[in-house]
């Protein structure tokens, strides 16, 4: 393997959620300029996220759904022969 490849500053940092409000802390190597106490007391980097896996749509198992009829029965209207 090469020599020097990996990072060597990793830390223990806290990833929230933004849509759910949730956090959990890991060790990661990414720059932020934000700190958040944690449930232990102690104060950690924060990451701020869009979306995690406890609220993207594949894990959690609630799909969108799109009215798809709806749409079909607009075409039809739209475009029916007369």
């Amino acid at each position: 393997m090469k020599k020097d490849l990996h990072p060597e500053n990793y830390r223990l940092v806290v990833f929230k959620d933004m849509s759910i409000d949730y956090s959990f802390i890991t060790k990661s190597t990414s720059d932020t300029k934000e700190t958040v106490v944690w449930e232990d007391g102690k104060e950690y980097p924060l990451v701020k996220l869009e979306i995690s896996s406890k609220s993207h749509p594949f894990y959690t198992g609630k799909v969108k759904l799109v009215d798809t009829a709806g749409r079909v029965d607009k075409f039809n209207t739209r475009y029916q022969k007369k």
